[in-house]
């Protein structure tokens, strides 16, 4: 009976004991609760102005992709007009360049008849 008196001594000391700390843990467990609540309101400013700064970018990425498929779209557009404008203008140069080269051609057969001759005007 001894070691169970024991026990059950060793055991109501330890109860004790529990029962002093209850309100100095209580005590302790207020300001650490405290001091968690500030580090978690710190931490969610932190992660809200992530947020915003995220969705900031991401409206900000949308807006210059639009606009890089708006000016691919004109460049495109340019460039199929100025193609089309050198294409009649290429054109345009090439009938001139071969109506000026009928031209020459004529001019030369005429020098050509003159030179030998054939155009002379009646004998005086």
């Amino acid at each position: 009976m001894t070691m169970l008196s024991h026990l059950l001594k060793d055991h109501q000391a330890k109860q004790n004991e529990c029962k002093k700390l209850r309100p100095k843990r209580r005590e302790a467990i207020t300001p650490a609760t405290c001091l968690t609540e500030v580090f978690v309101d710190h931490l969610n400013v932190g992660v809200a102005q992530a947020n915003r700064s995220q969705r900031k970018l991401d409206n900000k990425v949308k807006t210059l992709q639009i606009q890089a498929a708006q000016s691919a779209k004109r460049t495109g557009q340019w460039l199929g007009m100025v193609e089309n404008f050198n294409q009649v203008q290429i054109r345009d140069v090439q009938n001139w360049a071969q109506k000026i080269e009928l031209d020459m051609c004529t001019i030369t057969t005429m020098l050509k008849y003159i030179y030998k001759g054939q155009w002379q005007s009646a004998p005086s």
